[in-house]
């Protein structure tokens, strides 16, 4: 009898301790791994890297059209440009001119030159 005593005693000497440790170390364990946690911010901050270098090359890629575009509008008519996409279209080249033949994964769809 006196042992039993002895130990519920302890038990409960033992108990809260060991009901907050439990408790906090599910919410630590939830703060690192959970969806809001540590590591899932970690993630969306490389997955926010991703997406933002993506749309700079993206915003690259438009204003390099555009301008190739503006040279081509009626208002300011480069006949350089004029002539190029001509030849390209055409596909047709003056008798003085170099041709030098690319390999297709180095030109985009346009038929220039890829820039890496």
């Amino acid at each position: 009898m006196e042992i039993g005593r002895e130990i519920r005693r302890r038990l409960r000497q033992v108990a809260l301790p060991l009901l907050g440790a439990c408790l906090s170390a599910y919410f630590v364990f939830h703060a690192i791994h959970g969806d809001r946690g540590i590591l899932a911010w970690l993630r969306l901050n490389q997955d926010l890297k991703i997406a933002t270098a993506e749309a700079a090359e993206a915003t690259a890629n438009r204003q390099a059209m555009e301008r190739r575009v503006t040279l081509l509008s009626n208002t300011s008519l480069d006949l350089d440009m004029l002539e190029e996409r001509a030849r390209v279209m055409l596909n047709y080249a003056h008798p003085d001119d170099l041709i030098i033949f690319l390999n297709q994964a180095d030109t985009d769809q346009t038929g220039v030159r890829a820039v890496n």
